[in-house]
């Protein structure tokens, strides 16, 4: 499943600068450069926070990566060697077994190299140096199959019809999918709707009791308007005051403007059912479950799924002032269309009570560190880029990566299915739904 390419603070506004990326020449020994950012080589020891994060967790978040770059054939390693760097890593990762913190870090410090990459960048509203990161989360509400007083607004499922799919938002709230077929629940709030899509994903509690999983499906190729920043620009919020609580508080106080505001975005996602339990999490685009507080999102153009990343940047966890350490290692397992450029993250927070305020008022500066294989040289000096990946598969099977520990993400993935990546962190997290 590949989440919503419309979510997290793409919606409330965010655009961004696309770096670009050219294919690196096939040498013998590869080099790793990218166009338009610096690049620095630095020691594990240079990392602040390196040795207090607890990388045991990480490591088992990264086993998920792994399961899916086993599956690598040697030709598309001969070819592309940042695949065969991560595949040998991965094969001493498979080798260890488990990892307790201690063995953990030895093992990323034997495997990799730390190359912080930094940007100028501009991003909507936002400029700065380094990496620009965002967060993304699991919505959950209430629900029903059938329609009732309370439950009114539809969740649809992609239409057959090619002609239906190109219907615009206005059109959709007008009926004309109404009596298709395609309405796999209802709920009650159109705000809850409006999120669920930019987010990709969201659990529905059934009045029978039952708990629905639905992932984003597909879209009605309209063009994508972020709300946010239609509001930045009527001057209701300024860009530091922005995020998604108030693109919500806004939409909740003014029922009337808010439905017009939601209307001037004409993109409109269509959902799928999921067979995922309630202690399962969404699997992102690499094809493996995701982790909270491990999973990445980034651009895979740029970025091999099952990269590590570390991120080095303040946020607003406890309070709206980013003044909260996150130290982490992260790992690159999913895409977004919002998330554009080297230096680029959205940062995957779960799906526990509360983390939708933390993950929504995330937009911040910080160092972003990928984690290069060892055996891969690193070219600074030299304008240049990483290779693009292939295609993703249509199909990806995860069943093994559901189930962790040494063989987790076991599934039988292509080579197509891997691309490039970026670098983790850690947070407070709050409490487990009980």
């Amino acid at each position: 499943m590949m989440l919503s390419p419309f979510r997290t603070l793409a919606g409330a506004g965010l655009a961004l600068c696309t770096i670009a990326a050219a294919a690196t020449p096939a040498h013998s020994h590869s080099v790793l450069h990218f166009r338009h950012v610096k690049m620095q080589a630095l020691s594990f020891d240079a990392l602040q926070g390196w040795k207090k994060d607890n990388l045991a967790t990480a490591f088992q978040a990264y086993l998920k990566s792994c399961g899916a770059i086993r599956h690598v054939s040697k030709s598309t390693r001969r070819r592309r060697p940042f695949y065969s760097g991560l595949y040998n890593a991965c094969m001493n990762a498979f080798n260890m077994g488990t990892a307790d913190r201690q063995s953990a870090r030895k093992f990323f410090e034997a495997n990799f190299k730390p190359v912080r990459i930094t940007a100028n960048q501009t991003i909507g509203y936002y400029s700065g140096t380094g990496g620009f990161y965002t967060g993304y989360w699991e919505l959950q509400v209430k629900g029903s199959r059938k329609k009732t007083d309370e439950f009114t607004v539809p969740l649809y499922r992609t239409p057959r019809s090619g002609r239906l799919r190109h219907l615009d938002r206005s059109s959709i709230a007008a009926g004309a999918l109404k009596g298709k077929g395609l309405v796999i629940c209802w709920i009650k709030d159109p705000i809850d709707a409006f999120f669920a899509e930019i987010q990709g994903s969201i659990r529905v509690k059934l009045d029978d009791g039952k708990l629905l999983r639905l992932n984003y499906d597909s879209s009605n190729g309209r063009h994508y308007t972020p709300v946010g920043k239609i509001l930045i620009d009527r001057g209701v919020y300024t860009p530091q005051e922005m995020s998604m609580a108030k693109i919500r508080e806004y939409m909740t106080e003014h029922p009337k403007e808010g439905r017009a505001l939601r209307m001037e975005n004409h993109s409109f996602v269509f959902f799928k059912e999921t067979q995922l339990k309630a202690d399962q999490e969404p699997v992102g685009a690499e094809g493996v479950p995701l982790t909270a507080g491990r999973s990445l999102a980034v651009d895979y153009k740029h970025h091999v799924y099952g990269t590590p990343i570390w991120i080095d940047a303040r946020f607003p966890l406890k309070s709206t002032a980013p003044e909260d350490k996150f130290q982490h290692l992260m790992f690159a397992q999913d895409t977004g269309g919002a998330i554009r450029g080297v230096a680029r993250a959205d940062i995957y927070f779960g799906h526990r009570e509360g983390i939708g305020l933390i993950a929504g008022r995330i937009k911040q500066f910080g160092k972003f560190v990928m984690l290069v294989p060892k055996d891969l040289a690193v070219e600074t000096s030299k304008p240049g880029g990483v290779p693009l990946p292939p295609a993703r598969p249509k199909a990806i099977a995860v069943q093994e990566a559901m189930a962790g520990g040494h063989d987790a993400g076991s599934a039988a993935l292509s080579a197509k299915a891997i691309k490039l990546a970026p670098v983790p962190n850690s947070m407070p997290l709050p409490k487990p739904r009980p």
